[in-house]
């Protein structure tokens, strides 16, 4: 980025968020020390006020996410001192233990080290999420487990990694340092972590054998704060029903469950004038909730999250600061018009502070655009 523009969103960036922070008087000889160094070096060093309110402030701003009406409870890991993938392996296991806290989960983002100017990247996680399922093909040409993660699985497959053979097989994560070979790890999980999934009215679900995760971590985008880019920040919340019910488990380019959940129903698929797919998709997320909360887990239904998002308009607006949203990731999944924010249209304009998707990695999969980091499939 050219230093003009890094100091033009440092500027931005700084005065809102003093502005925010109630010390506005310590604004002009902080601003003089910060735009002396961005001449001198091209680029800043945030304090870690700023850098934690410039997170709470990017998931504020983060246009495909619901669930913002909780962003000032982030808890920000300052892990910027790290300076290798083997050290901030350890940082991703407390990620991990420390938010899903037994079930009663807190929204978490752990913080490495900025990209510097002159550097093709800064530190990566390859991953998506920390947490995921393999994707195999197996001899026949079918896949086993979730076909999103195939070539993911394939690069740890080619590097040695063996996987157990069920639908639900966790990837281990790989982690690269600037200038430093990739590292491989398998994370330790939580006890109670993995959710087997149950149905409360049909004991024939769980025969099934479906599970999934109970904590989303995003860890392959960039935070973006007054134009400093972090290239690796995991960051999570907590799991809308919809997420993993309508989007993970029923997408026919996912695990594609309906057709084997209507047969066990007894509906009849031959025909959408019988709309066994509505059917389907209702009962799978009734499942997911039973289940999680059968678990201890926290988790929200798409109805609750909407009327949270109405809420969080109303604040926002009280601050007098604009909403910008996305509404095709906004209105859920299921049964998007009996919720309140399908009536509505937003401004999908992005803002500073955000998260950005970056290049990944793996081969063939490549994106380049904003997204949801607390609420993604």
């Amino acid at each position: 980025m050219e230093t003009s523009k890094v100091v033009t969103r440092a500027e931005e960036f700084l005065r809102t968020a003093y502005h925010e922070l109630g010390i506005m008087d310590q604004f002009p000889s902080r601003w003089d020390t910060v735009k002396q160094e961005i001449v001198d070096t091209g680029t800043w060093t945030q304090t870690t006020e700023e850098v934690s309110h410039g997170a709470r402030m990017a998931w504020r701003n983060s246009n495909r996410c619901i669930g913002r009406l909780f962003w000032k409870s982030l808890k920000v890991v300052d892990a910027r001192h790290v300076q290798n993938a083997n050290d901030a392996f350890d940082f991703l296991d407390n990620h991990l233990h420390y938010a899903f806290n037994s079930g009663e989960i807190r929204s978490v983002i752990t913080i490495f080290k900025q990209k510097l100017p002159g550097q093709d990247n800064g530190p990566r996680i390859w991953n998506n999420q920390l947490l995921s399922f393999a994707g195999q093909t197996k001899e026949d040409g079918s896949i086993l487990g979730d076909p999103l993660r195939l070539h993911e699985t394939k690069w740890f497959t080619a590097r040695g990694w063996h996987f157990q053979g069920t639908a639900f097989d966790l990837l281990p994560v790989a982690m690269q340092w600037p200038d430093q070979e990739v590292c491989v790890r398998q994370l330790s999980l939580p006890e109670k972590m993995i959710v087997p999934l149950e149905h409360p009215d049909h004991p024939w679900f769980s025969a099934l054998g479906l599970q999934w995760y109970g904590l989303p971590v995003i860890s392959d985008m960039s935070l973006e704060i007054g134009g400093v880019k972090y290239t690796a920040a995991p960051f999570n919340g907590w799991y809308m029903g919809t997420e993993i019910g309508s989007r993970n488990l029923c997408d026919a380019h996912r695990y594609d469950i309906m057709p084997r959940v209507a047969q066990a129903m007894g509906l009849d698929t031959s025909s959408n004038w019988s709309l066994w797919k509505d059917r389907v998709l209702v009962e799978v997320n009734r499942a997911v909730l039973f289940s999680f909360h059968k678990q201890g887990i926290k988790i929200s239904n798409h109805h609750d999250s909407a009327m949270q998002f109405l809420h969080f308009e109303d604040t926002e607006t009280s601050k007098g600061r604009s909403i910008t949203a996305d509404w095709s990731w906004i209105v859920p999944p299921l049964s998007g018009s009996a919720t309140a924010v399908f009536h509505k249209s937003y401004d999908n304009t992005v803002l500073d502070p955000n998260f950005f998707y970056q290049e990944s990695p793996f081969p063939s999969q490549r994106k380049n655009k904003t997204g949801c980091p607390f609420h993604q499939s």
